[in-house]
């Protein structure tokens, strides 16, 4: 790479992560102010994805298709489009994502929005059945003044959507500022140019990383724990070629009647990640990278489900479990870490005056050289915790208990990392729901390494399925226990 397009693509990244900033310290609610669950993204006029901000793994990879669904109807330079349609390219009804033509392209935010309407506070019902159950569904549309209102009021806590969505709106004025005056100081065509070489440059890292693994077919298969009890297996088959891949979900149960299906813009998303993470996890992080994936899933299937399912639970849930399986297979080809918590343990609280939602962090899985980390946000949430202080300042809530779970972790030569216990109580009645995995199945260790503890939802101390909607009164006290990760290699020398 010459120099010059070294300091255009560091330009480039530099106005995603900016417009990412001014999205954070814009934004009213504090699932995007504090937790910072939202995503930024430039795009060329083709769009491909060029640059991106180092936000929300399952947000980013999935955005590609929402850009098309827009150009597919021809946005004037001067327009805002919505959409949260996760068969439109969304993912789940709360990520909402606005896009905008640029002088080079398009600009592109998506952030989690604490409500959208549907049957609960929040937007995730952990019990819902058909899309329409999660919210208002926003296929691609233009958003103007009269639009925004519109939508701000089938949503709860209105005066927060519009902030939040304005928000989003600032973080576009600034993209198309800055690009403005990146082809003023280079030229737009060089800029442009170094868009098409900076895509490809991509590529061709993954390539040569690919090229690097063993040819060969790997297969895996893991499970769901989906509301109403038993087993839903996702399989996948990894077949590496020289110098790409292809990841194919034949054998996948059929979407059902819950909310763990997702479309198929999140499973490729969950592929992605893990390419990434086992190619060069450093490339440049544009569209380039996932050129040489091909990933397969039959339509209809858990994770490539057709309208209206419902999904809210496929988007962080399910997610979660397809990165896991991915990672099995290459594990028959290469070595990988262990599992970590599986889950994003997807908490959410409100009634008409609120809403607030968290995902907790947990153990993650050790590795071939070093112990798992513990308590934290990883693989497709990568989002931070709400502080106390934030929390107990804008809601009716109270941060009993936030700590790590002592020896949730497995044992081995590098041990799994711990998990988190979160309690709070809240201070005026409300509606809970609460979403997670990993409660009856374990996250396995590697190389004979042992499993970390399931995870555990308790109210008032009684024990919650891993899925559940309830109504709460002031006082009462909601308990999250987070899987700790799987170990690495069997214990040596009795330690």
């Amino acid at each position: 790479m010459n120099i010059e397009l070294q300091v255009i693509g560091a330009a480039l990244r530099s106005i995603a992560d900016e417009m990412g900033a001014v999205l954070v310290r814009s934004a009213f609610s504090a699932n995007i102010k504090e937790r910072r669950d939202c995503s930024t993204a430039l795009f060329d006029t083709r769009g491909r994805m060029i640059a991106q901000a180092e936000h929300i793994p399952v947000h980013l990879g999935a955005m590609p298709d929402a850009v098309a669904a827009v150009r597919a109807r021809d946005p004037a330079p001067d327009e805002a489009w919505i959409l949260n349609d996760p068969f439109a390219g969304g993912t789940h009804l709360p990520d909402i994502t606005l896009i905008t033509r640029t002088r080079v392209g398009f600009a592109v935010t998506r952030a989690h929005h604490a409500d959208v309407g549907g049957i609960e506070p929040g937007s995730l019902p952990a019990e819902s059945r058909r899309l329409e159950d999660e919210g208002v569904v926003i296929p691609p549309t233009r958003l103007d003044e009269a639009t925004l209102e519109g939508l701000a009021r089938q949503m709860r806590n209105p005066d927060e959507r519009r902030g939040d969505l304005r928000a989003q709106l600032a973080a576009h004025a600034l993209a198309a500022r800055r690009l403005d005056e990146l082809c003023e100081r280079r030229g737009q065509e060089r800029v442009q140019a170094a868009m098409d070489e900076l895509h490809d440059y991509s590529e061709r890292i993954v390539r040569a990383a690919i090229a690097q693994l063993p040819d060969g077919r790997f297969e895996a298969l893991d499970v769901l724990e989906p509301a109403d009890g038993g087993e839903l297996v996702i399989r996948v088959a990894l077949t590496i070629s020289g110098d790409a891949l292809g990841l194919d979900f034949a054998g996948t149960v059929p979407q059902h009647d819950g909310n763990l299906n997702c479309p198929l813009a999140v499973t490729r998303s969950a592929c992605y990640f893990v390419v990434r993470c086992l190619t060069d996890p450093d490339v440049p992080a544009s569209g380039g990278a996932f050129v040489p994936v091909d990933v397969r899933a039959p339509e209809g299937s858990l994770v490539n489900a057709r309208s209206p399912a419902a999904v809210a639970a496929g988007n962080v849930e399910t997610s979660s479990r397809i990165v896991d399986v991915v990672f099995a297979a290459f594990g028959q080809a290469v070595s990988v870490p262990a599992q970590g918590q599986g889950t994003m343990n997807n908490l959410t609280l409100g009634n008409d005056r609120f809403t607030y939602y968290e995902t907790v962090g947990g153990g993650q899985g050790a590795c071939p050289h070093a112990d798992g980390p513990s308590g934290v946000h990883v693989a497709m949430s990568n989002t931070l915790s709400t502080p106390a202080e934030a929390l107990e300042l804008a809601y009716p809530l109270r941060v009993e208990r936030h700590a790590l779970r002592l020896g949730s972790g497995g044992s081995g030569e590098h041990r799994g990392g711990d998990g988190v216990v979160r309690e709070l109580r809240v201070l005026e009645d409300c509606r809970l729901s609460l979403i997670g995995e990993r409660r009856a199945h374990a996250p396995q260790g590697a190389q004979g390494g042992g499993e970390g503890l399931p995870g555990r939802n308790r109210l008032n101390g009684e024990e919650l399925p891993a899925k559940v909607t309830r109504a709460l009164s002031a006082g009462d006290v909601v308990r999250v226990e987070t899987p700790g990760g799987g170990a690495y290699g069997r214990v040596r020398n009795g330690h």
